[in-house]
C-alpha cells in the first residue's frame, strides 16, 4: 500500500493528501510503472482527485503527526454511491493510524458475559462475514455559511461495501449476562478512543469489519479492525477495534462528556441515529457553470434512520419543489443518487433539496433545524443547503 504523500492543487493551493502521490513521481518511475500497476494497480495519471488536508476538529494536533490530520472527501468528484478506499474521509482525533501486525492483533470481548472470548483476526475471519453498503459520516458534516465549497460544507462523508462478521454472532458466542444493556467499544489509538453503543443496536446490524471494498480496509480507517454501526455519528464507529466490554449502563468517556453535557439540550442524552439528509453536489459551491442550457442537477440523499425514500428539489429558492430521479431499490442507511434534469436560462436563482426517508422524517430548513436544537452546535447538521447560481454561472454558498 503506497505511503501517503502531499501535493498541491495548483488552482488554490490548498496541501492535499494523495495515497497515489508516490507513483509516477521521481527518477525511475518510468521504468516502475508497469511493475506497480501490474502488483497492485494504480488510477490513469489523467484522474486527479484527492482528498484535502485539513485542521483537525478542534484543533486537535495532538501529536504533532500529519497522519493524525483530517481529510476530507472530494465529494464533487465522486461517481455512484461507492467512495474509494483512497478518499474515504478522515476524521481520528488527532491520532497517526498505529502501525498493527494483524498476527499479534487480539479482539478482547469481556464484561458481562458468560464465556469472555480473545480472537485472532485469523479466528475471526473464519466466521461467517457478510458485506453491506453504509455511508460514516461525522458529526461536525454540516452546512455552515463559512463553507466556501461542498467540500468544505460535507466533505466529512463516505459510503463503503463493509465486510465483516455481525456483532450479534459474537455477542451469541459470548454469551450477554441478564441485565447488560450496552457496551464499550475500545479502540487501540494513542487516546484509546472508546464509545458507549446500546445493546439493542447492537445486536441489530452492526459489523466488526475487516473488509472496505473488497481489500483490508485502510490504515486511516482502522486497520485490522473497526466497528460500522450503520446511522450512527462517525465517532461511533470506533476504529483499531481492540475490545468490546458487555456492561449494564453508558461509560461517560472523554469523547462522550465532550458531546453531550455541554447545554441542557444535550446534557447526558444520546442524539446517535442521524437524520434524512441530501445536497446537490452539482452545481455546488465552487463550480461554475459555463452557460445557459441543459443541466443534470446531480445530487446524494442518505438517511440513518433507513432508505430514502423521496429528494425534492428546488431551483426557485424553494418556491416550487420537484421529484428528483432516485434508482431502484434505494440501500439502507447508504448513499442514494439522485438526478434532475434542467435548463437554465441565465438568471440568479437559489437550487436546493431536501430528503425524505421511509419512516416520513424530512429534512428540516437552516432556520428549522437552528429552532429545534437551540444550540450553536447541534448532534446532526442535517439542514438543507442552498447554492446560489449569479447569472455569470458562479455558483456560491447561499447560507
Amino acid at each position: 500500500m503506497a505511503a501517503m504523500a502531499i501535493g498541491v492543487r495548483p488552482s488554490d493551493g490548498q496541501t492535499l493528501w494523495s495515497p497515489d502521490a508516490a507513483h509516477g513521481a521521481g527518477p525511475g518511475a518510468a521504468a516502475s510503472s508497469t511493475r506497480d500497476t501490474m502488483a497492485y494497480g494504480e488510477r490513469s495519471r489523467f484522474v486527479t482527485a484527492k482528498r484535502a488536508r485539513m485542521a483537525m476538529i478542534g484543533n486537535m494536533d495532538m501529536h504533532r503527526d500529519p497522519n493524525g490530520w483530517d481529510a476530507r472527501t472530494p465529494l464533487d468528484q465522486m461517481l455512484g454511491i461507492i467512495t474509494p478506499s483512497a478518499l474515504h474521509y478522515v476524521s481520528s482525533h488527532g491520532n497517526p493510524p498505529p502501525d498493527i501486525d494483524p498476527r499479534e492483533h487480539r479482539l478482547i470481548i469481556y464484561g458481562m458475559v458468560d464465556r469472555p472470548l480473545v480472537l485472532s483476526l485469523d479466528e475471526l475471519m473464519r466466521l461467517p462475514s457478510v458485506s453491506r453498503i453504509h455511508f460514516i459520516e461525522c458529526i461536525y458534516n454540516s452546512p455552515s455559511p463559512r463553507g466556501k465549497t461542498l467540500e468544505q460544507n460535507h466533505g466529512m462523508i463516505s459510503c463503503s461495501e463493509w465486510t465483516g462478521v455481525p456483532l450479534s454472532v459474537l455477542l451469541d458466542e459470548v454469551g450477554v449476562k441478564r441485565g447488560a444493556s450496552w457496551l464499550l467499544a475500545e479502540g487501540a489509538d494513542a487516546t484509546k478512543h472508546a464509545k458507549s453503543i446500546p445493546m439493542a443496536k447492537a445486536l441489530s446490524d452492526v459489523l466488526v469489519a475487516y473488509g472496505q471494498n473488497g481489500e483490508p480496509v485502510r490504515p486511516h480507517q482502522g486497520y485490522p479492525l473497526r466497528l460500522v454501526v450503520p446511522g450512527f455519528e462517525g465517532k461511533f464507529h470506533v476504529k483499531w477495534l481492540k475490545g468490546i466490554k458487555v456492561v449494564n449502563e453508558p461509560y461517560l468517556t472523554y469523547w462522550e462528556q465532550s458531546a453531550f453535557v455541554r447545554d441542557p439540550k444535550t446534557a447526558g442524552s444520546y442524539y446517535m441515529e442521524q437524520g434524512p439528509k441530501s445536497v446537490v453536489t452539482f452545481p455546488s459551491a465552487g463550480q461554475r457553470l459555463t452557460s445557459r442550457g441543459f443541466y443534470t442537477i446531480n445530487g446524494l440523499a442518505w438517511s440513518g434512520g433507513g432508505t430514502v425514500r423521496r429528494v425534492e428539489v428546488s431551483v426557485d429558492g424553494g418556491r416550487t419543489w420537484k421529484d428528483a430521479h432516485l434508482p431502484e431499490p434505494a440501500l439502507r442507511i447508504a448513499l442514494t443518487r439522485f438526478q434532475l434534469p434542467w435548463t437554465w436560462d441565465g438568471k440568479e436563482t437559489v437550487i436546493q433539496s431536501r430528503c425524505t426517508d421511509d419512516t416520513g422524517a424530512v429534512q428540516p430548513t437552516f432556520a428549522d433545524h437552528a429552532a429545534f436544537w437551540g444550540i450553536s452546535k447541534a448532534p446532526h447538521g442535517n439542514a438543507i443547503q442552498p447554492w446560489k447560481i449569479t447569472n455569470d454561472g458562479q455558483v456560491l454558498n447561499a447560507l
